[in-house]
This record gives structure tokens, C-alpha cells and sequence, in this order.
């Protein structure tokens, strides 16, 4: 197991610093540092002095990729590219553009996104599960056949209808909660419900109608028929065999997102001003914030990487047969 580990996380270096290269190159194939500069100096006609300094106090002055005025391996490590990718491997994101301790940020920012995702995500698995479950206890009904219809137009619905219907009913009409912002402590509470709720309601479509499929395919299997012939209740098979069985697909997209949950949703931050790492990372985008931008991708890489670790991990737990050499 623990070579297994260590081998994986070797894996992740050369995905990792590929990761680096294609959002450096997608970056600044939009942008150059001389755009950046103006962007962030916030003037129409600044300086060519002001550009130069502004990009010399953050390492904008430096080639990209390339250097062929230094002499050896200074040639690559003497780069933009180099001297913004190489320390975030020990998890230094350094500072922003604009100044800001990005680590910091991070710190302060990833608790309002756990707040919105983590109950999301709990809610979420314990509601699907539990309405997949019934759509398949009652299989072949009409219950089964219209919920099935009905997961299919929700899964059909985009997220925005939820966010915009729920804020305009629940907000707007009802005055139950506010529309937007975000406050600490208990007073969370009210601002973090709706959201959660969308967020759950968004997700039942498409891992209603997937977990169905999942408990449907172990239904059919010969150990529950056999099962069934030893005189066990539909319900006993249900949740005994046919749930503890079907739970190695549903590990590999549920146990994959966890680490994920860290860096908030973007659509769901955005929309509630919830000030966590998804409404960050839109900000940095907008801004051209060029070190925030690189610093939140390659923490999603190390962080997807990290769950599927978990996911083969957890296969382990739920199925013994498994094993990870």
C-alpha cells in the first residue's frame, strides 16, 4: 500500500508541472506582462518606466520560457515560467499580483467554501442514494418510470435556473433568507441554507439517474437471486447486498471530489458573494491576476490527484478482493 502511495504521488510530479506549462501557456498566450502591467496600474496612458518597474517588482521582466542571454541552466531556470512554477511544489504560492499573501488568502478563504460544500456534499450523497434506492425498490412501476422522467428534466435544467429561481423565490417573494453575503459564526447559517439547497437540488438529477443504474445492474446478479431463494425480504437484499456491492462505482465519483470541496464552487461564490476559493478565483481571473490564477489550478491538480488516490484507497475498504500493490 505504502509503495503504492509513493508511487502515485511520483506519477503526480510530471502531471503536475504539465499542468504549470498548459496554464502558463494558455495565460499568456491572452495576455503579455507589458498587458498586465496596464491592467493593473489601472491607467490608460501609463509610462513606459511604470510597466517596467511594475513588472521587474513581481519577476514580469524576465523571458518566458526561454532565456538565451544567460549562460546554462540559467537559460530555462532564468525564466518567468521557472521562478513562478518551482516553489509552488513546496506549496509556497508567494504573493499576487496586486500584493496579497496568496497562502493567506487560501487559509481564510477555503472555511466559507467547506461551509457551502461540505454540507452540499453530505446532503447530497445521503438524498441521491436514498431516492436512487427507492426508484430501484420500485422498478418497472410507474413510480421508477416517472421518477426517471423527472431526474432527466432536472439533470436537463442548468444550474443558473436553480440559482437565479431559488434567490428570486426564496430571497426576493418570501424574504426567508438573504440574497447574497456572507457573515461568520452562527450567523452563517442563514446565508450558506440557500445555496446548500440548490446545490443538492442541482446534483439529484444526473446522480439519481446514475446511482439507479448502478443499483439495477447488482440487482440482477446471482448472489441476489440467491439471496432472494434463502427466503431474505426485498429490503434486507436491498440494503444488505445489493447497497454494500453497488458502493465501488459511487466511491469512484464521490471519494474523487472530497479533497476538491476545498476549492468552492464557482457559479454557487459567485452568485451568493460568498467570499471562498471559487469567487477568488473568478476575481483573479477578471483581474488577470496571472499568480492567484496559478496558484488555484495547481492546487486543484494536487488536490484531484490526492482523491483519486483516496478513491483507490477506499476501494480496498469497501471490497477486500481489491488489493493495491
Amino acid at each position: 500500500m505504502i509503495a503504492y502511495i509513493v508511487r502515485r504521488l511520483l506519477y503526480a510530479v510530471p502531471i503536475l508541472i504539465g499542468v504549470n506549462l498548459l496554464t502558463f501557456a494558455l495565460f499568456f498566450f491572452v495576455n503579455s506582462p507589458d498587458d498586465m502591467a496596464r491592467i493593473h496600474l489601472g491607467m490608460k496612458r501609463v509610462t513606459p518606466e511604470a510597466i517596467a518597474k511594475w513588472k521587474e517588482d513581481r519577476g514580469y521582466d524576465k523571458p518566458l520560457l526561454y532565456n538565451s542571454r544567460a549562460a546554462g541552466a540559467d537559460k530555462f531556470t532564468d525564466t518567468i515560467f521557472f521562478r513562478h512554477s518551482v516553489r509552488l511544489f513546496v506549496f509556497d504560492f508567494g504573493r499576487s499580483d496586486q500584493g496579497r499573501n496568496i497562502g493567506r488568502d487560501i487559509m481564510s478563504r477555503m472555511w466559507p467554501s467547506l461551509a457551502i460544500a461540505l454540507p452540499t456534499f453530505l446532503v447530497g450523497i445521503l438524498v441521491n442514494i436514498t431516492f436512487a434506492m427507492l426508484l430501484a425498490f420500485f422498478r418497472g412501476s410507474y413510480l421508477d418510470t416517472w421518477g426517471v422522467v423527472v431526474a432527466v428534466i432536472m439533470m436537463s435544467i442548468s444550474t443558473l435556473f436553480y440559482v437565479i429561481g431559488g434567490q428570486y423565490l426564496v430571497s426576493k417573494l418570501l424574504h426567508l433568507v438573504p440574497i447574497s453575503g456572507y457573515d461568520t459564526g452562527v450567523e452563517a447559517i442563514k446565508f450558506i441554507i440557500l445555496p446548500v439547497i440548490i446545490g443538492v437540488i442541482g446534483g439529484i438529477g444526473s446522480s439519481t439517474r446514475l446511482y439507479r443504474t448502478f443499483f439495477l445492474e447488482e440487482i440482477n446478479k446471482d448472489y441476489v437471486r440467491t439471496a432472494r431463494a434463502k427466503g431474505l425480504s426485498e429490503l434486507r437484499v436491498l440494503f444488505h447486498h445489493v447497497l454494500k456491492n453497488a458502493m465501488i462505482p459511487i466511491l469512484t465519483g464521490v471519494v474523487v471530489i472530497i479533497p476538491l470541496l476545498f476549492i468552492g464552487s464557482l457559479i454557487m461564490e459567485s452568485f451568493f458573494g460568498i467570499p471562498g476559493l471559487g469567487s477568488y478565483t473568478i476575481d483573479a481571473i477578471n483581474s488577470q491576476d496571472f499568480a492567484i490564477v496559478r496558484a488555484m489550478v495547481f492546487l486543484g491538480s494536487v488536490l484531484y490527484i490526492i482523491g483519486l488516490i483516496l478513491t483507490d484507497i477506499s476501494y480496498t475498504v469497501v471490497d477486500p478482493r481489491v488489493r493495491l500493490n
